[in-house]
C-alpha cells in the first residue's frame, strides 16, 4: 500500500512529532511538496504532505492560522510538515489550535531533519509499493494463466475474484451470463446484464463502471449479498469491432495497481479463449464442410476420422438438421427449381420490425448470421457440441435432438416471428426462413438434409420463420398448395364448371364438392343437396361433358377435389 502519515511518523530517521490530527494518521501521502507561499493552494493536486518554515506567514496569528489551514484542508492536503528551529524554535499554538480545529495532522520536523530526507523518504516508499503492485501483478497473471490453461475460463474467474477480493462473471455475445465466481456471484452478475448490453452496443473495446445504485433493483431482500453496495467494471472482450463476450469484476471498492494488473491480464487471457484466431476459424469451417459433406455422401466412418474430437459425441448420437436461409434466396432456389422466374411467392419470410431488431443487434440486420452465433453462443453455454458450416446464403447446423442448440434455435425464430405483427414487409433481404429435420443418426444424414429442405420450403410457402419436418404430417396438406401456380392450375380447371353456373343452369360445383365428398357415394350426396339421386347423375354427366374428363380416374378425382379445397380456401 502507498506510503501514509504514521509510516512517516514510525520512520526512525525523520524523528517526527504528532502535533496535531492523531487519529488521521492512516491518510495516504501522494507526495511532499514544500512551499514558503502564503495560499499553496492553487498549486496542490490533493494527498500531499506539505512542508513549511513559515517564511512568510505569520503562525502565531490565531486567525490568519484558520484560513490557512482551512484552505489547505479544502484542497484535500493530506498533512502539514511544520519545521522548527528555523523561524520558530517551536510549533505555534496558534497552528497547532488550527489544525485541531480542522482535523488536519500537523508533524513537527526537527532542525536535523531536511525536507528533502521527507522528500526521498516518500519517493522510496511509493517506489517500493509500485514494485510490489508490479511484482503482485505478473504473479497474478502467472496464476491466471494456469488456471485457464488447467480449468478454462471457470478457472480463471475463480483465481480473477480471488486477487480482487471481490467476484468475477463471463458473459457471452448475447450477453448471458456464462460463468460466475464465487458461485453466489450469479445474481448480482444476472442484475447487470442489461448494462452488460448497453457495453456491447459500443465499438470495441469499450468498458465501463456501474456505480453502487446500478447493480442493484431496488429489491429490499437480496439475500444479504449487498449487491447495491458493488462497484462493477465491465470489460468488452474481443479483437474484432463487436464484442464476443464481456466481462464483469465486482469489488467493494476501485481497483488498486495490482488488482488493475490482474484484470487486465485477465482480459487478455480471456479474449484469448473466446475470440480464435481469424485462420483457426476458417480451418475449423474447413473441416466442418468437409465432414458435412462426408455425412452427405452417406461416408459416416470417414466423416468420424475427418472430425476427430473436434464435436464430441455428436455425430453418433441422434441430431437435428437446421437450414437456414433468407426469404429471398430461399425463393429463387424454388423458383429455379421449377423453372418460373415470374413468379414472387406470396408469404415469403418475416420481416424484421424494432422488436426483434433487440435481439438481432449483434448481427446488425444479418439474421442468418445472427442465427449462427445464437447457436455457437447456446452451444458454448451448455457445452454442447454443434457443426456451423455456412454454404453460401445458406447457413446449415447439425444439433444434438433436444439439445440447447435446438430451443435456442426455436426461440430465435419466435423472436424474429414476434415482429410480425404491425411490421411491414422491408424487403426480403430483412426476412429469414428456417427448416430443422426430424431426429436422425449419422446413415441417414442425406435423409434429414432432404427433410430440412422440405421444411425450409413449407415455411416460405406458409410465411413461417420455422418448420420443423415433424410438424409437416400432423398438419393439412392444403396450405401446402397455396402457390399462384397451384391456384392458376385450379382456377383454369374448374373455370368452365363455374361459368355454366353462373348462367343459372345448374349447381354443378357444389354438386361435385358434394359427390367427392361422399366418396361417390349417390344418395349420401343427393342428400346433402337436397336433390333426387337422378338430378346428381346428370349433373355428374354434365361434369365430365364440360371438363372432357371421366370421374371414374382416380388421378381426376383427385386433381378435381384438391382443386375444390384450393379454390376453397383462396375464397
Amino acid at each position: 500500500m502507498p506510503p501514509t502519515l504514521a509510516s512517516l511518523v514510525h520512520h526512525s530517521a525523520l524523528k517526527l512529532t504528532v502535533r496535531a490530527g492523531g487519529e488521521r494518521l492512516d491518510t495516504p501521502v501522494r507526495w511532499v511538496h514544500a512551499s514558503e507561499l502564503t495560499d499553496p493552494v492553487p498549486y496542490m493536486e490533493g494527498g500531499e504532505l506539505l512542508l513549511i518554515t513559515a517564511l512568510k506567514l505569520d503562525a502565531e496569528d490565531a486567525e490568519a492560522m484558520r484560513r490557512y489551514v482551512k484552505r489547505l484542508v479544502g484542497a484535500g492536503v493530506a498533512g502539514l510538515g511544520f519545521a522548527v528551529g528555523v523561524h520558530y524554535e517551536e510549533t505555534p499554538k496558534a497552528l497547532v489550535d488550527a489544525a485541531e480545529g480542522e482535523g488536519l495532522p500537523l508533524l513537527e520536523v526537527p532542525r536535523r531533519t531536511p525536507f528533502l530526507a521527507i522528500s526521498k523518504a516518500v519517493s522510496a516508499a511509493i517506489a517500493a509499493d509500485q514494485y510490489r503492485a508490479v511484482t503482485a501483478g505478473f504473479a497474478a497473471q502467472r496464476e491466471l494463466t494456469k488456471q485457464a490453461l488447467s480449468d478454462g475460463p471457470e478457472g480463471l474467474l475463480t483465481a480473477l475474484a480471488s486477487q480482487v477480493d471481490g467476484w468475477a462473471a463471463l458473459y457471452d455475445a448475447s450477453g448471458a451470463v456464462v460463468a460466475t465466481a464465487p458461485e453466489w456471484a450469479g445474481r448480482r452478475a444476472a442484475r447487470i446484464t442489461g448494462d452488460v448490453e448497453r457495453l456491447r452496443e459500443r465499438a470495441a473495446p469499450a468498458s465501463s463502471v456501474v456505480g453502487g445504485g446500478g447493480a442493484g433493483d431496488g429489491e429490499g431482500g437480496d439475500g444479504g449479498d449487498g449487491s447495491g453496495e458493488d462497484r462493477v467494471e465491465l470489460h468488452s472482450l474481443g479483437t474484432g469491432r463487436r464484442a464476443r463476450a464481456a466481462l464483469a469484476v465486482g469489488t467493494a471498492a476501485a481497483l488498486g495497481t495490482a488488482e488493475r494488473y490482474a484484470v487486465h491480464s485477465a482480459i487478455a487471457l480471456l479474449t484469448l479463449t473466446t475470440e480464435r484466431s481469424r485462420s483457426l476459424y476458417a480451418a475449423e469451417q474447413r473441416i466442418g464442410a468437409a465432414v458435412l459433406r462426408m455425412l452427405l455422401a452417406g461416408q459416416p466412418d470417414h466423416a468420424r476420422g475427418v472430425a476427430g474430437d473436434l464435436y464430441g459425441g455428436l455425430l453418433d448420437a441422434p441430431y437435428r438438421m437446421i437450414l437456414a436461409e433468407a426469404a429471398s434466396a430461399s425463393a429463387g432456389r424454388a423458383r429455379a427449381r421449377a423453372g418460373d422466374t415470374d413468379t414472387d411467392p406470396d408469404g415469403g419470410g418475416v420481416a424484421v420490425s424494432a422488436e426483434a431488431a433487440a435481439v438481432l443487434a449483434e448481427a446488425g440486420g444479418d439474421l442468418v448470421g445472427g442465427l449462427g452465433e445464437v447457436v455457437e453462443s447456446a452451444a458454448a453455454r451448455s457445452g454442447e457440441a454443434v457443426l456451423v458450416v455456412p454454404d453460401g446464403e445458406r447457413l446449415v447446423v447439425l444439433a444434438a435432438d433436444r439439445g440447447a442448440v435446438v430451443a435456442a434455435c426455436a426461440q430465435y425464430a419466435e423472436a424474429v416471428g414476434g415482429a410480425r405483427s404491425g411490421s411491414e414487409q422491408t424487403g426480403d433481404e430483412d426476412e429469414l426462413v428456417v427448416g430443422i429435420s426430424a431426429p436422425a443418426g449419422p446413415i441417414a444424414a442425406g435423409a434429414a438434409y432432404k427433410q430440412a429442405e422440405q421444411a425450409l420450403s413449407v415455411a416460405r410457402r406458409r410465411g413461417r420463420v420455422l418448420v420443423e419436418h415433424e410438424d409437416l404430417a400432423a398438419g393439412s396438406v392444403v396450405p401446402l398448395l397455396a402457390d399462384d401456380a397451384v391456384r392458376a392450375f385450379a382456377d383454369g380447371l374448374l373455370r368452365p364448371l363455374y361459368e355454366h353456373d353462373a348462367t343459372g343452369r345448374g349447381d354443378l360445383v357444389a354438386s361435385l364438392r358434394a359427390w367427392l365428398s361422399r366418396h361417390g357415394q349417390w344418395d349420401a350426396a343427393a342428400a346433402d343437396l337436397g336433390v333426387h339421386r337422378h338430378t346428381l347423375r346428370y349433373r355428374m354427366r354434365r361434369v365430365e361433358e364440360i371438363l372432357g374428363r371421366s370421374l371414374d380416374d382416380p388421378d381426376v378425382r383427385m386433381e378435381l377435389w384438391l382443386a375444390l379445397k384450393t379454390t376453397a380456401s383462396a375464397e
